[in-house]
């Protein structure tokens, strides 16, 4: 059915109520979860993992057990109705179980709940095809994603489906996936993964399943509300959007909320869809009813996502289980490793957003551990960040919590003009809650989140004595960071492609900040201002204020309870740390960092004093950047075995780069290019 058939139906559907007639309506209920990032056991307010003491004292929510005793309390009150449970995707990174067990855990659970569904995440191509086909490999129910196009090269072959259609209660139910288009930048899907646009297959998709009779179809997506709310429950034929991806909390009883849950949008079809998340951690389990008419349109959706706090008892199994899983992690995960005076913030409205206490923490270490070696800048970004640490003492786990992805530290030479354009890629997604924002040390800077993206860096200046003076563009610094990031990873290609002397094999850089909190132990949290947001009059909004995002200290420990700024530690001052360890234990451990390991300090590159950089080299906006000749555009033609991801990395030197020529050449299609036909390759 086309949805000029489906618009045409609409209207016959209005015109025979007003006549009288009757039409059978059906009712599909929808439970789901997403991001649930590996939260195996229970979370504090704070998401981090919780201590038994507050699962105690009723202060824990999610985790497995409870997913699944609330999940088959939800079927057994709905048993004789049409039930479905989808899954939006990031089920992996963010806790120890999958930092040991590369999501063999997390799949072991959800056979358990029993999904009709996945999407595949950004987060599942984390550690490329060697996690991501041993899951799929164990997987009980369908995974899809339409725009995630596997070559003949890759070990996932078909097991990623585009759609699946289910019988529910008598009625066909399409299912569509889909994965936000950035995952090449912010994950590592390696290069036998395309990942094409997501309207684009998502629209064929559903113009697929409605010539098969079709005529109520789910778009699982994990590409943000948003997108899902601007874009994805526009397309055409689209009946339901079941989201993931920016974890966001949609309730009709929580001012904190981001909108109403389910979020209703009209279809230029003439007709109402249905958005709805479900936040992220498994604190939530959503719930909604949609009732359908005769001919698949929408008549009606209600519900609210259930609150997963200590009414719902953790299946006893399950505790278990996660108990018998987590007998080697253990011992890593209680070792202390230092205390703090008050929370620390790593919540992502706040590190994504701008300068917050988790950030300065984590750069703060890195320049404190290769400060010797000429490194004077330290760029970390803030979607990095993947928990706060409440007051008191701090557990290895803790850390780890916050540092779940075992990035080494790494270092680099850079120009102050790239430097900058680093800056400007930090911001760029600013107002989607892009995790590239840039928490730093060594630095501060100001940007104006109303500019264009690539115009919003307003000035930067680094640290020199104990001032600040402006950026000389020209000049070369040592920078560290993360060698996810030093890779290219969150949309930093020009640390790849103009970074200097680099050396991605330091630390892990949890133990990085282990060691730095042992260092400064009691830590007292801060920030500084290295950070500014430009006070600039509000462009005009193009959402209305209740769908806005909810305000940073929402989710962040209350401003006041901070200390000052001029109560950060000073590293060369610190003493032993003051908490008493256990008799005879080792100094605290983490696993093996990456193959070609080597200490730092005897490999960084030591850079040589640069010359006072002029007064009159302020880096603003009008600052030059660093430039390069521009590529004519070339014409390639097709050869066996050709693929974008491999012409980019010829031309760009740049895999990812892959949709720049997918979209120069509309007609080709990504996934099986025409052998002799000729590409245009457009300018890089």
């Amino acid at each position: 059915m086309n949805t000029l058939i489906k618009r045409a139906l609409l209207s016959a559907s209005i015109l025979g109520l007003s006549s009288g007639a009757a039409f059978a309506d059906y009712t599909l209920n929808i439970l789901h979860i997403n991001d649930w990032h590996s939260r195996i056991e229970s979370n504090n307010k704070y998401e981090s993992t919780c201590s038994a003491e507050d699962e105690t004292e009723g202060k824990c929510f999610g985790g497995a057990a409870r997913l699944v005793t609330a999940i088959a309390d939800r079927r057994s009150a709905l048993d004789g109705s049409n039930v479905l449970l989808l899954n939006g995707g990031d089920n992996f990174q963010g806790s120890l179980f999958y930092t040991t067990y590369k999501g063999t855990v997390e799949a072991e659970f959800l056979n358990l709940m029993k999904f009709d569904a996945m999407t595949v995440g950004n987060h599942e191509f984390d550690d490329g095809e060697e996690a991501l086909v041993p899951f799929l490999d164990v997987i009980e129910f369908p995974v899809l994603s339409a725009n995630v196009a596997a070559s003949a090269s890759s070990k996932v072959g078909d097991r990623i489906k585009p759609s699946i259609v289910l019988e529910v209660g008598g009625e066909k139910i399409g299912i569509i996936g889909a994965v936000t288009n950035d995952t090449p930048d912010i994950a590592s899907p390696g290069p036998n993964i395309l990942i094409a646009d997501d309207i684009q297959t998502i629209t064929a998709e559903v113009e697929k399943l409605q010539a098969q009779g079709i005529n109520k179809i789910i778009a699982l997506t994990h590409v943000g509300y948003p997108r899902d709310k601007e874009l994805i429950a526009k397309i055409p034929g689209v009946d339901v959007v079941v989201g993931g991806h920016s974890h966001s909390l949609l309730s009709n009883t929580d001012d904190k909320a981001e909108g109403p849950y389910p979020t209703m949008i009209d279809n230029p079809d003439g007709y109402k869809v249905p958005v709805t998340q479900a936040a992220s951690y498994s604190k939530y389990l959503g719930e909604f009813t949609v009732t359908f008419d005769d001919n698949g349109i929408v008549k009606e959706a209600k519900g609210d996502p259930l609150l997963l706090d200590s009414s719902i008892t953790p299946d006893e199994g399950v505790l278990a289980r996660i108990k018998e899983l987590g007998a080697p992690i253990e011992e890593l995960k209680t070792r202390l490793v230092s205390s703090t005076t008050a929370p620390i913030d790593g919540g992502r409205d706040t590190c994504r957003a701008g300068e917050c206490e988790m950030g300065n923490l984590v750069a703060d270490a890195m320049i404190d551990r290769v400060g010797d070696q000429g490194v004077t800048i330290a760029i970390q970004n803030g979607g990095g960040l993947r928990a706060s640490i409440d007051a008191g003492e701090i557990s290895m786990g803790e850390v780890l919590s916050v540092l779940p992805f075992q990035n080494t530290l790494a270092t680099f030479e850079m120009k102050g003009a790239d430097i900058v354009s680093a800056l400007e890629n930090g911001v760029s997604q600013i107002e989607d809650g892009g995790g590239r924002f840039a928490q730093v040390a060594g630095l501060r800077y100001t940007f104006d989140k109303n500019a264009e993206a690539g115009s919003r860096i307003v000035s930067v200046e680094v640290k020199s004595g104990d001032g600040f003076e402006p950026i000389d563009p020209d000049a070369v610094y040592g920078v560290a960071t993360n060698n996810y990031m030093r890779g290219g990873g969150d949309g930093y290609s020009i640390f790849a492609s103009a970074g200097m002397n680099a050396y991605d094999f330091g630390p892990g850089l949890e133990q990085v900040v282990a060691d730095y909190l042992a260092k400064n132990n009691p830590y007292t949290p801060y920030t500084d201002g290295r950070v500014v947001a430009a006070a600039t009059e509000m462009a005009p909004a193009a959402e209305p204020e209740a769908e806005a995002a909810p305000a940073a200290e929402a989710a962040a420990p209350a401003a006041e309870t901070a200390p000052a700024a001029e109560a950060a530690p000073a590293a060369e001052t610190a003493a032993e740390p003051a908490i008493e360890m256990t008799p005879g234990t080792a100094p605290v451990q983490v696993p093996e960092p990456l193959a070609g390991f080597k200490d730092l300090s005897n490999s960084a590159p030591v850079i040589a004093e640069e010359a006072k950089p002029a007064e009159d080299a302020a880096m603003t906006k009008e600052a030059p950047a660093a430039t390069d000749a521009a590529m004519p555009a070339e014409q390639h033609v097709v050869a066996a075995g050709d693929t974008l991801w491999d012409l980019a990395k010829t031309y760009y030197g740049d895999g990812a780069m892959w949709t720049k020529i997918a979209e120069a050449n509309a007609s080709a299609t990504a996934t099986d290019l025409t052998i002799g036909s000729t590409l245009t390759i457009p300018a890089k």
